[in-house]
């Protein structure tokens, strides 16, 4: 079937370019959010949580904004002894029970000398975070993973943790009943892999229906302004799925997620260039969003002008359509 010319001038203006709707509107402090966590408070306030700057946390009255920068959830760094531990990464928060949970990531590009950390709060307000140090997760040298790009989630009453970055790819362990360290006799298992590319992080699990869906960054992150890759080569959002929040992952084709899977969800489009460090949330005003940092080519390349964006996704289908 062809597509009129008329209705292919219209889709721009209705926010739709390659297929993929633009970002949704952001208003107040739009950068400073590489890696973003959203979470909402029950007083309805929106707090975003982001890389650098020993955890960025910018609160909002809506996910829309207007962003408004309160400080560092760590002003001290971590209590974890390596290096990175005052540039802490890809921040991810939960609720469990009454208490918030940050886990944070404590690295340097490109090295496997990583540990995930976690700090609680009974309110997510910048001065009232505690830091716990480590969580029993980590890498170093000669080990399948990197423990960076945490993710929590509560699977019918288990915690899980999805980490991993490059090297091999995505893992996942499970967690103490109270989720600040690894659960008695708990192993590692691989959930992500790409054996060719080895490209894969940023992993955040989410139950829609009968399904965990395993979101996950592929490509380079960063650099683009100095690196740029070729074509393609740029972050992208992938996911896979599972009736189980353990394992056996597959794409929208069947093949396995340890086995070079993974459908994409939203790449490059437009104006949009390299969205990826996503997370999922069901907004009680716009329903399931995925949300995200990207480059607006229209501004600039450098990971300093990374823009929040976020856009509602339609599972109808059984998988995520953004």
């Amino acid at each position: 079937m062809r597509i009129s010319t008329a209705i292919l001038a219209l889709l721009p203006s209705l926010g739709v370019v390659s297929g993929y709707a633009n970002p949704g509107a952001c208003s107040g402090t739009c950068t400073n959010t590489h890696d973003p966590s959203i979470i909402r408070r029950s007083d309805g306030t929106y707090f975003r949580f982001s890389t650098g700057g020993k955890i960025a946390v910018h609160t909002a009255p809506d996910i829309t904004g207007p962003w408004t920068y309160q400080g560092a959830a760590l002003p001290s760094g971590s209590k974890i002894n390596l290096a990175g531990n005052q540039d802490l990464w890809a921040p991810d928060v939960s609720l469990v029970g009454s208490t918030y949970y940050l886990y944070y990531s404590v690295s340097t590009f490109g090295v496997q000398d990583s540990a995930i950390g976690v700090a609680t709060s009974s309110s997510l307000d910048v001065g009232t975070w505690t830091d716990l140090g480590s969580t029993g997760i980590q890498s170093a040298s000669g080990k399948p993973y990197n423990a960076i790009d945490p993710n929590l989630i509560n699977a019918s009453g288990t915690y899980l943790i999805t980490f991993g970055s490059f090297w091999q790819d995505i893992y996942q362990v499970a967690m103490a009943s109270t989720p600040s360290t690894l659960a008695s006799g708990a192993s590692t298992y691989q959930v992500a892999y790409d054996p060719i590319k080895t490209d894969e992080e940023g992993s955040f699990v989410f139950k829609n229906g009968n399904y965990y869906y395993l979101f996950f960054s592929k490509g380079q992150c960063c650099g683009y302004d100095t690196s740029k890759p070729a074509a393609g080569g740029e972050y992208k959002i992938m996911v896979c799925r599972s009736t189980s929040a353990t394992g056996g992952y597959v794409d929208s084709t069947g093949t396995a997620c340890t086995n070079s899977g993974g459908t994409v969800v939203l790449e490059s489009h437009g104006t949009v260039y390299g969205p990826g460090g996503q997370g999922v949330y069901n907004d009680p005003t716009h329903g399931p969003i995925l949300y995200y940092h990207y480059v607006d080519t229209t501004i600039g390349y450098a990971d300093a002008q990374k823009q929040f964006g976020w856009n509602t996704i339609d599972f109808s289908s059984g998988w995520p359509v953004v």
